[in-house]
């Protein structure tokens, strides 16, 4: 009898949270769209298109943070962004990389449960929004090839959604392609 594990390991053909990248204390179910536990896991395509949207849906909150990262991230350290190989959003609204807050997101705009957190990122900027509204929240600095990142901590359950997004992706960006889709 095969794990729900492997059946998701030969049927996975859209963009989803990478079963070869997360922490071993993180839960990932939904066919690789919740993620819940302890850690953080990437998702199983690089960000390589100029322009790249995905979103978060917040199911529970907690601890959690949301953006790009590299796969020399340590995905057992929450919260992320103390090192160069990640550019997130934490829970508590403000963005770091390199253990250096770049920008927080504006007063009253902490995303609650229930809320749809939107990322652009073209190869320099990372960009927020909040149920669809920008939070001109710009945040930049990560070097090389960069992946979606998510993790959880404290009872967080989030919901990542790479394609047929609860909000229209801003003018010129859009869902994350695999290379071959590019070409």
């Amino acid at each position: 009898m095969s794990s729900p594990l492997s059946k998701l390991k030969t049927t996975v053909t859209a963009i989803c949270i990478s079963i070869s990248y997360f922490c071993t204390d993180v839960v990932i179910v939904k066919s690789g769209r919740r993620i819940c536990g302890t850690g953080g896991c990437l998702a199983n395509a690089p960000l390589h298109q100029n322009k790249s949207y995905f979103e978060f849906k917040i199911q529970s909150t907690g601890v959690w943070g949301i953006g790009v990262a590299t796969q020399k991230v340590n995905l057992n350290q929450v919260p992320m962004g103390r090192d160069t190989n990640s550019l997130v959003l934490r829970s508590d609204g403000s963005v770091y990389h390199n253990n250096e807050e770049k920008n927080r997101l504006p007063a009253n705009s902490l995303p609650q449960e229930g809320d749809i957190v939107g990322v652009t990122y073209d190869h320099v900027e990372l960009n927020l929004y909040l149920n669809g509204k920008n939070m001109h929240c710009p945040a930049s600095g990560i070097r090389g090839t960069v992946y979606p990142v998510v993790y959880v901590d404290d009872s967080a359950i989030l919901d990542c959604q790479f394609s047929d997004f609860y909000h229209t992706a801003p003018p010129g960006f859009e869902k994350i392609l695999f290379e071959q889709q590019i070409f």
